[in-house]
């Protein structure tokens, strides 16, 4: 039942319009929509966060080794780095292939036990490839004019990229030993990707992309990884390693059910003092130890060798307590020294 005004209730509404303090056509305040993320269900993600998390933390690794190698190959200082690691249909990135790039395929082997049917892409622009083979062969390796779309590699020149690229794929395993043993191996290089269908359209992949950063130019590398490999990977890490979870479980009510029934010593100490051995020996019931403290002092409480808390000490229903004033930060700065 709506709420009935009183007359006077009505009276202070009436002078507050002619007042001029009460605004009939000002208008209720909207509230914002919630914004909410779109999910696209033909293409669904199939790794967590974590995965992904784990995938950049490999390639990081990765491309610490491929640095120091372009280096002592190219003999010019070159950084190396993860920019992005996307999840993507195999189309999106065949699309993206002109009819001047080549594409080079690597097989891989998971615990010394060869993965025929699981097949890694490896890419590199052909404005970046020519200018390492620039470099390789002499020259200063500048960019200064981008070759044409349609550019297609001489002999001497595929050979030269395809000598960069099984080097640098050579290494790739060294990346996941912290997980997994594996290993890649270079097979053949596509001169024309756009006509061989290596990995089903609609198939789900990973896309690693990296960037090389010379003094003046810069150019990307990609892998590219099937999800199909890429599950059956974490499915063997996680049961090779339990201790390692890439499923991003969370288990913090399961760890705080085990760790409430455990003890933990708290030691209350209101102050310290030195006695002679021979002042010990002679204490009996009923002496008194001047600590060179007051009852008011503070209390420090010490949890596993360290001061967390300083209090004050009193008494709870007829025991003896330390009520707690302030948190000390005594384990941290210890800790940083």
């Amino acid at each position: 039942m709506p709420e009935v005004l009183s007359q006077s209730q009505i009276d202070a509404l009436l002078s507050a319009i002619n007042s001029g303090e009460k605004d009939l056509e000002q208008k209720p305040e909207q509230k914002q929509d919630k914004q909410y993320r779109k999910y696209d269900f033909y293409s669904p993600k199939k790794f967590t966060r974590d995965r992904i998390k784990m995938l950049n933390g490999i390639f990081e690794s990765y491309t610490r080794i491929i640095n120091s190698r372009l280096n002592a190959l190219l003999r010019v200082n070159c950084e190396v780095s993860v920019e992005s690691i996307e999840e993507q249909r195999y189309y999106e990135f065949s699309n993206a292939l002109t009819e001047g790039d080549v594409l080079s395929i690597a097989s891989v082997t998971v615990q010394d036990v060869p993965h025929p049917d699981d097949t890694v892409l490896v890419y590199m622009g052909t404005a970046m490839s020519l200018s390492m083979m620039d470099r390789m062969m002499g020259g200063s390796g500048a960019m200064d004019k981008l070759p044409k779309t349609d550019y297609t590699y001489t002999n001497l020149e595929l050979h030269l990229y395809e000598s960069i690229i099984q080097d640098l794929v050579s290494v790739m395993g060294a990346g996941w030993e912290n997980y997994i043993p594996m290993h890649f191996d270079y097979v053949r290089t596509e001169v024309n990707p756009t006509l061989v269908q290596l990995i089903g359209l609609d198939e789900i992949v990973v896309i690693v992309d990296m960037k090389l950063q010379f003094e003046e130019d810069s150019g990307r590398l990609s892998v590219c990884l099937p999800a199909s490999m890429l599950t059956n990977l974490f499915a063997e890490i996680s049961r090779e390693n339990p201790g390692r979870r890439v499923s991003g479980e969370d288990n913090s009510t399961e760890i705080f059910d085990e760790l409430r029934d455990s003890s933990l010593e708290i030691i209350a100490e209101l102050g310290s003092t030195q006695l002679n051995l021979s002042d010990v020996y002679h204490l009996s019931v009923g002496d008194v130890i001047d600590l060179g403290y007051s009852k008011d002092s503070p209390v420090h409480l010490e949890i596993g060798g360290y001061s967390w808390f300083s209090g004050r000490i009193g008494t709870y229903k007829k025991n003896m307590a330390v009520k707690i004033d302030e948190i000390c930060y005594q384990q941290a700065e210890e800790g940083s020294e």
